[in-house]
């Protein structure tokens, strides 16, 4: 076997041992938030033709004319005829989609290690498919594509257009949604796993919800929607294999039982 080969292999099985297991807290926190952090900047550095975008938005309404889909100005002209529910989901866009996904892995860690590693993997292996595809189909969102949907999100506080937020955020990354990407992971998770009816409760509902929030604020067409739960389910079955039954789920399991600590010395 060729050299490179052999070191490709060795670095493939480490990063596969890496991405099995569940490791300390601390490790995990930094290791999302770092990983997490070149995402969003790798995305907005794909900031796409505007032009471009624009074409492919069209493209996108086109289809769903087609296939008479196209739902988003009704849903969000729906959304405005109740007071106070644009302003909340424009909120809801803003903070649930990290808070949602941080609170469930932090919960997965703690009290569910045994499926830590399939979830975080698939959300890790979900980025990066969505971030191949910012770069080969940038797409401008409902609310830039010039047909009638209006920015809800955007105001005084917050525009994500111009300033400090436009300036690590690309519009044009609209396909695939990976707010409906990361939802759908986190759903499966909480569905899965979760023992009290109020928990899966919580997780069947929570997909809908996502999909109401982006498509009532218009930053996602129903197609992207669609991209972003294909995302999920490559990244999950790519994880389920990285993390397949019988590899270990925590850092000790990879110790001689001579070197093994409890969880509480690892998170400390």
């Amino acid at each position: 076997m060729p050299r490179e080969s052999s070191e490709f292999a060795r670095f493939a099985g480490r990063l596969r041992a890496w991405l099995s297991v569940r490791h300390s807290l601390r490790i995990e926190a930094a290791g999302v938030l770092v990983l997490y952090a070149l995402y969003e900047v790798a995305r907005g550095l794909v900031a796409g033709n505007a032009g471009e975008a624009d074409r492919h938005a069209r493209r996108l309404v086109a289809l769903e004319r087609t296939l008479h889909v196209f739902l988003e100005a009704k849903v969000q002209r729906a959304a405005d005829a109740l007071p106070g529910l644009a302003g909340v989901l424009g909120i809801a866009y803003l903070t649930l989609h990290l808070t949602v996904t941080a609170v469930v892995l932090f919960w997965l860690h703690r009290r569910r290690p045994a499926a830590f590693a399939f979830a975080r993997t698939a959300l890790l292996i979900a980025s990066g498919v969505a971030l191949v595809g910012y770069l080969l189909y940038p797409t401008a969102p409902p609310r830039l594509a010039g047909i009638g949907i209006a920015d809800t999100v955007s105001s005084t506080h917050v525009d994500l257009n111009h300033g400090l937020v436009s300036s690590v955020y690309n519009p044009y990354a609209a396909v695939p949604s990976m707010h409906i990407g990361y939802a759908l992971i986190v759903a499966a998770s909480l569905l899965r796993h979760g023992r009290s009816p109020l928990v899966r409760a919580l997780g069947a509902l929570y997909v809908p919800a996502v999909l109401l929030i982006i498509v009532a604020t218009g930053n996602h067409f129903l197609f992207d929607a669609a991209a972003g739960a294909l995302v999920a389910a490559v990244a999950a079955a790519a994880a389920a294999r990285l993390t397949r039954r019988g590899a270990p789920t925590s850092v000790t399991a990879l110790r001689p039982p001579d070197e093994l600590r409890t969880y509480d010395e690892l998170a400390a």
